[in-house]
């Protein structure tokens, strides 16, 4: 199986962890009766809770450009080293990006948002050379 298809299939695991995170911490938040129920309240996350779940929802939207990119490489022309980094910076910068989004940690977030965009434009790159 090629590279990306591994830092692919890690990239999933980590959409596992996301969308459990936020979940769990909600429920930590709100509290069982709540999260089973039917949520007529509309209660918001809020403090860790809340910024597990926008750290969810910015994982969310990049995922899907990251795995299009995946399969057009994979069915136009393959796989290089371009795209191997770029695989391989995304899934790290989204890695990072979690817990220092968590625990409110700005400038490096930043960083680590950039790092994944930068995986993102190597795909895109790639697709082009």
């Amino acid at each position: 199986m090629p590279f990306e298809f591994y830092i692919l299939l890690s990239a999933c695991l980590l959409a596992l962890i996301h969308l459990a995170s936020a979940s769990f911490a909600f429920k930590a938040q709100v509290g069982h009766a709540y999260t089973i129920g039917a949520r007529d309240e509309n209660l918001k996350p809020e403090g860790i809770a809340g910024r597990l779940k926008r750290a969810q929802i910015n994982f969310q939207e990049t995922f899907p450009i990251f795995i299009a990119l995946v399969f057009i490489l994979n069915h136009i022309q393959g796989f290089d080293l371009i795209s191997q980094w770029g695989a391989a910076l995304y899934l790290v910068g989204r890695i990072v990006f979690l817990p220092l989004y968590a625990f409110g940690v700005v400038l490096y977030r930043t960083l680590a948002w950039k790092l994944a965009t930068t995986g993102l434009a190597l795909l895109g790159l790639s697709v082009f050379v």
